[in-house]
């Protein structure tokens, strides 16, 4: 491992703003007038050939054993499951579309089956684990870390709740000089990058007079948001990497606890092969139904899915993008990403750059691992149906550019994978409308005796299809119950009938989420750049209009198709009923879900409620109060942001001291 200078003490005037070289007049100040930043410590951070790389790759980890079984069983559900249904199509004949059909399924199915195996696979690692218990203590740690905070065009308060809250938490453990957190800024919005200065100037001064006041809270932002958020990033390792052992990366909704953080950074000087290590972020804060839903499905099935896809993964995990701990030097050295040869939405700067990144690293020669046994990780869900949607539609477009990264010379062909099922994700969709469409072709193409000598095979498969679907949430809940976790979410009836509301619930859901994702693949696939937009993260109220604007082609789609299904064959309307049922209800039913008085409905009776809910951690808690009191000091930020913008005759140390000045005031205030 790398040896790492240990810093020494700073004094208070080490954390003052830099100002300009003395002049007898301050020029109009450029937005933000704030900036703090440590002396530089440089890294170079080279660009990757994606042509060019290893022919082997060194094994870090023997798991040739668990991908055997893995792929072993998705290959025998699938071939199962293919001979029945080409059985059922070759009852009047075959022809071409029986073909397509055919194959259609066996791809789904395959795609289906690899995601119950995995999830049975965590069930029995989680089963046979231990429960549980007293945690190791607190590890000693040595090196120094930086908690980098990338945000965009973001709610300052909640960007400056989580830096403190996590902050405080680090000096309550004794380990904040270790630790430096710097707010990265590719904010474009003046009044919000004014925001975001004012804030953490205050937050500098408030901070300096708590225990462990001098640790390093740092402020930058970008002239220009190249390459995004990776981009971001990059930056700063170029700028200041070489003075941390590691980073670790959070969101503009992330919270980590101090707890969580130092036991990342021991598990970093633990492993000198291990270049990253993603934790499993517990889902919080959520207010409307739908994030509630979200949130109770991430609580009781997520450790569960997170244990299973460590299981076959093993030092060839996948990144998510924030929340975990990376080498600084490793992903300097690995993980520069090019620029997509063509034009946008499959050419330029890689949009879900988490995933490639991680590939790089493990081409490398660095281990990539996923974390279950950490619980101190936690971020936001999208509140609404239409928010999601919106998001989603950035991350088809990235998932999408994958394709031009999957032939990327060196990388292990688990990486591939991760980035294959990434673009299967969002491909699934329009493939099964397909797949409907076809078999609803197919039965009236062979509607007759054949096809009804073979109609109880075909709801057998029908059954399997969706067992290989509800199994592991059944699974999940008799885990819970065996850990001994049904108290957290109000009792075994309380976890049971949540599994039920988020399973029916959901599945009304799927039919509008699936339309939504197959459009956007239409889209990149028309050429349409999707942009950089800001995540809606607090919950509001969705307005009647914007849900019809959202949703009436879903429910047109659903109406006209249950009509055209009932005439041709009301077998047929049966058989596709859930999807139409849940389109031709998709606009009042994302109003619903859209609605924070129903989601406290449902945590007053206790349902759909998380372990977090009824005790929040402490660092979360803190997050919240604290993002409540920067509303209520809107005006004494107003004022600093005035007296710091006048151009007034002032030298340099005056121009210290006058800040240091208002900010105090402020803090009086």
């Amino acid at each position: 491992m790398d040896s790492v200078t240990r810093r020494e003490p700073r004094s208070p005037r080490a954390h003052a703003p830099r100002f300009p070289e003395p002049r007898a007049v301050d020029p109009p100040r450029p937005e933000p007038f704030f900036r703090s930043t440590p002396e530089p410590a440089p890294l170079p951070m080279p660009v990757q050939d994606l042509t060019d790389g290893p022919r082997r790759l060194a094994p870090l980890m023997d798991t040739r054993g668990r991908r055997f079984v893995m792929l072993g069983a998705v290959g025998a559900l699938t071939l199962g499951a293919a001979t029945v249904m080409a059985d059922l199509l070759s009852a009047g004949g075959i022809s071409p579309l029986d073909v397509a059909a055919f194959l259609l399924f066996v791809a789904l199915f395959a795609w289906t089956a690899f995601g119950f195996v995995s999830a049975a696979a965590g069930f029995v690692v989680s089963w046979a684990g231990t429960r549980p218990g007293r945690k190791e203590p607190q590890p000693v740690i040595f090196t120094r870390t930086a908690l980098l905070m990338p945000t965009y065009n973001e709610d300052p308060g909640r960007v400056l709740a989580a830096v403190q809250a996590i902050r405080e938490d680090l000096a309550r453990l004794g380990v904040a000089e270790l630790y430096d957190i710097f707010l990265l800024s590719d904010t474009r919005d003046d009044a919000i990058a004014r925001a975001e200065a004012v804030g953490l100037l205050r937050l500098r001064t408030r901070l300096s007079a708590q225990p462990g006041g001098d640790a390093g809270l740092y402020y930058r932002r970008r002239p220009k948001n190249t390459d995004r958020k990776a981009g971001n990033v990059a930056d700063w390792v170029t700028t200041h990497g070489g003075a941390y052992e590691s980073m670790i990366v959070l969101d503009a909704d992330s919270l980590m606890s101090a707890e969580t953080v130092v036991r990342l950074t021991a598990a970093m000087e633990a492993d000198p092969k291990l270049g990253l290590l993603q934790t499993a972020p517990t889902l919080v804060g959520a207010e409307t139904l739908f994030a509630r839903l979200q949130q109770f499905a991430a609580s009781a099935y997520g450790v569960m899915l997170a244990a299973g896809q460590d299981w076959w993964s093993g030092a060839e995990g996948n990144y998510w993008g924030h929340n975990a701990i990376v080498r600084v030097r490793a992903f300097a050295a690995c993980a520069g990403l090019p620029h997509l040869p063509g034009r946008r939405p499959f050419g330029g700067h890689i949009l879900s750059h988490d995933f490639v990144e991680a590939a790089l690293l493990r081409r490398g020669g660095w281990s990539v691992r996923l974390t279950t046994d950490l619980d101190g990780s936690y971020e936001e869900a999208p509140p609404t149906i239409v928010d999601m949607a919106r998001r989603d539609r950035r991350w088809c477009q990235g998932n999408l550019q994958h394709l031009g990264v999957l032939g990327a010379a060196g990388l292990h062909w688990v990486n591939r994978l991760h980035m294959a099922r990434g673009v299967l994700s969002y491909v699934t969709s329009p493939l099964w409308l397909l797949l409907l469409a076809f078999g609803a072709t197919a039965w009236l193409g062979q509607a007759g005796e054949p096809l009804r000598l073979h109609g109880q095979a075909a709801v057998w498969l029908f059954a399997v299809t969706i067992a290989l679907l509800i199994t592991p949430k059944l699974l999940a809940g008799v885990l819970a119950m065996r850990q001994r976790r049904v108290r957290g979410v109000g009792g075994v009836v309380r976890l049971w009938a949540g599994i039920v509301l988020e399973t029916v619930l959901s599945a009304l859901v799927a039919p509008v989420l699936m339309l939504m994702q197959s459009v956007a693949v239409a889209e990149v696939l028309l050429g349409r750049d999707s942009g950089w937009n800001v995540q809606q993260r607090d919950a509001g109220r969705l307005s009647r209009r914007e849900a019809w604007r959202s949703h009436r082609g879903h429910v047109l789609i659903g109406l006209g198709g249950a009509g055209i299904a009932w005439l041709l064959d009301p077998a047929i309307f049966w058989w596709t009923s859930p999807v139409s049922l849940g389109l031709f209800l998709s606009a009042p039913l994302s109003l619903l879900l859209a609605r924070s008085d129903v989601g406290g409905a449902f945590r007053a009776l206790g349902l759909l409620v998380t372990p977090e809910e009824r005790r929040a951690p402490d660092v979360v808690s803190r997050a919240t109060t604290l993002r409540a009191q920067y509303d209520r000091e809107e005006a004494a930020r107003l004022e600093i942001e005035r007296l710091l913008r006048r151009p007034v005759p002032v030298y340099r140390a005056e121009a210290r001291g006058r800040a240091e000045a208002y900010a105090g005031w402020a803090e009086a205030a």
